[in-house]
């Protein structure tokens, strides 16, 4: 409705409506209503993840330190205000950025080990590290995020308090999943090493395409993990993952 609709008489208007109310009671609100709202909590939802995105993007481009909520209110095309409303600090969008990237981690490795059987411990192996180099999750701004971060892990505990606990979960699911392949295919070998040599050979293949002026590719990157994995396990692996 236009301004030019209502601005005739908005006195009369306003008392129809009120002698309308009391004749005919209240106005229901339709049951359609809540539903009406959904858009706008999908919209804020939506909005706070173009911001953390574009978090990512700053913190590749200009560091931890460097990161300003302008430089990603600017990156996401949006009002340094709104920014504001979804996070009122820094400090506060940087952790729900860490946040969002250890779900996002944890969701990708999640995924990948619920499409291999319990009992097929080579194939857990081999699904969980080529999830470290999904082309969605391997790019070169979250490479740089994660090693952000990582440097700021001894600085701020909160980091470790919070997410810590995440990568021991993993640290040890991963050494159970070696035990039983070592237990199965008579290995020699602590597991606890095993894990401990796959989980950094990722982690240093990560920082070599992030810091490396021209980097190998991601095909690379997987081959190279995948051969320290073909070294502790040779029956099972190669570097091309699992032996047919």
């Amino acid at each position: 409705m236009t301004f030019h609709d209502v601005a005739p008489s908005p006195r009369r208007k306003r008392f129809y409506r009120l002698n309308k109310t009391i004749l005919e009671g209240p106005r229901s609100v339709p049951d359609a209503a809540p539903e009406a709202k959904k858009p706008r909590k999908a919209s804020r939802e939506a909005r706070k993840a173009q911001l953390i995105e574009a978090t990512i993007e700053v913190i590749a481009e200009s560091g931890y330190a460097r990161t300003t909520l302008t430089d990603v209110a600017k990156k996401a095309g949006l009002s340094h205000g709104l920014v504001n409303f979804h996070f009122s600090t820094k400090e506060g969008l940087l952790s729900e950025t860490l946040a969002y990237l250890a779900e996002e981690y944890r969701d990708n490795w999640g995924r990948a080990l619920a499409m291999v059987p319990d009992d097929d411990a080579a194939r857990q192996i081999e699904a969980l590290l080529k999830a470290d180099f999904e082309p969605a999750l391997c790019t070169p701004a979250r490479l740089s995020a994660w090693c952000s971060f990582w440097g700021e892990a001894q600085s701020r505990p909160i980091y470790q308090e919070n997410y810590g606990a995440n990568d021991e979960r993993y640290n040890r699911m991963l050494e159970g999943i070696c035990a039983r392949l070592i237990a199965k295919g008579g290995y020699a070998g602590d597991p606890v090493i095993v894990a401990r040599a796959l989980r950094v050979t990722v982690e240093g293949v990560w920082l070599d395409l992030m810091t490396m002026d021209a980097p190998y590719s991601r095909e690379e990157g997987l081959r190279t993990v995948m051969s320290t994995a073909a070294a502790y396990f040779p029956r099972h692996f190669n570097d091309e993952g699992l032996k047919a």
